[in-house]
């Protein structure tokens, strides 16, 4: 419901929008991998509702400290954040993460999804996570070199990113990179 009103959810947790029990099931995946908060976790078995998801704290989004809950509304007169959103890799969150903590975080949390998926020969798994995660592996991983604020992530929209095992375990770059549509109508 936060989502619905713009606010920096972070590590705080929301119900989920009336609009999430649209979404449709998802086949075809060996392996579900999903933040550890209860709204990641509700939409993976809204998503695959055949498996349990393996949580991981680190896929968690980025923690937004004191701006937890608050809309840009709320947060537009206080300097710092005027600061925050012209460099957010310079200036961090009050008792928040920092761009560089939420990144490493992010990295720790894909090498422990790829040591799994390579040590159980998982050959198609699906991640459910939030958007400032999701953003940091398209920038990392997408076929295409795009910097972190340059993609846009749509409730109703997936990622998938196609890897050979090479590029996977050299940490390289997937080869095909394709959005999949989450709902009924594909169309939202």
């Amino acid at each position: 419901m936060e989502n619905k009103r713009k606010a920096y959810l972070g590590w705080n947790d929301s119900p989920l929008c009336p609009e999430s029990f649209e979404l449709s099931p998802v086949g075809g995946y060996d392996q579900l991998f999903s933040s550890d908060l209860q709204r990641c976790i509700s939409t993976a078995k809204i998503l695959f509702p055949d498996f349990s998801p393996f949580p991981l704290k680190e896929l968690r989004e980025m923690n937004f400290g004191k701006w937890e809950g608050k809309t840009y509304e709320d947060l537009k007169g206080e300097q710092l954040y005027q600061q925050w959103l012209s460099d957010p890799e310079k200036y961090s969150p009050p008792e928040g993460e920092s761009f560089q903590q939420f990144t490493k975080r992010a990295k720790n949390g894909w090498r422990k999804i790829t040591s799994e998926i390579l040590s159980q020969n998982i050959q198609r798994c699906a991640i459910v996570t939030h958007g400032g995660i999701i953003r940091f592996l398209l920038s990392e991983f997408a076929p295409e070199q795009k910097p972190f604020w340059f993609w846009q992530i749509k409730h109703d929209i997936g990622f998938e990113l196609i890897f050979t095992r090479e590029s996977l375990r050299g940490g390289k770059r997937c080869t095909l990179l394709q959005e999949v549509p989450l709902t009924a109508s594909g169309l939202g």
